[in-house]
């Protein structure tokens, strides 16, 4: 999500030669579908259950980014939207989750979560910048494009039965 929010835009001017105003566009296309994707996960998530959908949220978004940095502009466009969307889902199901396992400390819960997320984000950007500063925008797209693999950790996420 870091490099996306951060460095899309860079990525798409560097490997396709867009203007500016058009790189932005497609990071609004992203936003966009960020935005949706959280509104549907937490939807989904009350119905199927919150550790399905981090599991398919965080896993199913491997394919598509692992395909983007090969596509073309118009398909780097649509898997960007599927990125984001598949990506944020999980959002609103990791935090309820995560409220669900302390259910007497849900401010601590929030504020945690938030705080890191947010300030993950940041350090990753700036570790990100260093690498496209050495290796170039398309590696750091290369190497990003595997994390959404690290999604195979939640497996070991206990289960959590309805009260």
């Amino acid at each position: 999500m870091a490099s996306l929010t951060s460095y899309y835009t860079f990525y798409l001017i560097h490997k396709f030669g867009v203007t500016i105003q058009q790189s932005q566009l497609f990071l609004f296309v992203f936003l966009v579908a960020t935005a949706v994707g959280t509104l549907v996960g937490g939807s989904v998530g009350d119905k199927v259950g919150r550790k399905y959908v981090i599991w398919v949220s965080i896993l199913g978004t491997a394919p598509f980014s692992l395909l983007m940095p090969h596509a073309g502009l118009e398909w780097t466009g649509i898997l960007s939207f599927c990125v984001g969307f598949m990506l944020s889902s999980a959002f609103p199901a990791i935090l309820l989750y995560a409220q669900e396992l302390l259910p007497n400390k849900l401010g601590l819960i929030s504020g945690l979560f938030f705080g890191f997320a947010f300030g993950i984000a940041g350090i990753v950007s700036a570790v990100l910048g260093g690498m496209a500063d050495k290796f170039g925008i398309e590696a750091v797209y290369n190497v990003c494009a595997f994390m959404p693999l690290l999604g195979l950790v939640a497996c070991f996420l206990p289960n959590l039965k309805k009260r």
